[in-house]
């Protein structure tokens, strides 16, 4: 079984810069499509950033595409979100996400999630 597991949300100030990490076990990961997705207060989850297998092909949205940048070492087991030039309405929590397929922007197509990292974007 894959467990995830998400660390390095924190308070940030705008225009700050955050990484988070997401440590796998139980399985490697290099076997699965990954992601980071985030919920805010309020709001449904939303997918952030989408990275197949190999670390090759990614995809984000408009709100995060030249700020984020989602990478992974297969070889350390695990994923990351670099986060620049943060915003208040970044602040969620992030969560990381893993599934046998294809790596898509749907959070119904992932099986594996962790148990999120809150990051807030606050003056």
């Amino acid at each position: 079984q894959l467990q995830l597991a998400e660390s390095g949300g924190r308070l940030v100030e705008p225009g700050d810069s955050l990484r988070l990490s997401c440590a796998a076990s139980g399985r490697a990961i290099s076997g699965y499509g990954m992601a980071w997705f985030r919920q805010g207060p309020g709001r449904e989850r939303e997918f952030v950033a989408t990275i197949d297998r190999n670390g090759v092909s990614t995809h984000y949205p408009d709100s995060v595409k030249g700020r984020f940048t989602i990478s992974r070492d297969n070889a350390e087991n695990t994923m990351f979100l670099q986060m620049n030039s943060l915003k208040p309405e970044d602040t969620a929590v992030y969560y990381c996400a893993a599934t046998n397929g294809l790596a898509t922007r749907k959070a119904s197509h992932y099986t594996y999630w962790g148990q999120g990292t809150q990051v807030t974007v606050s003056s």
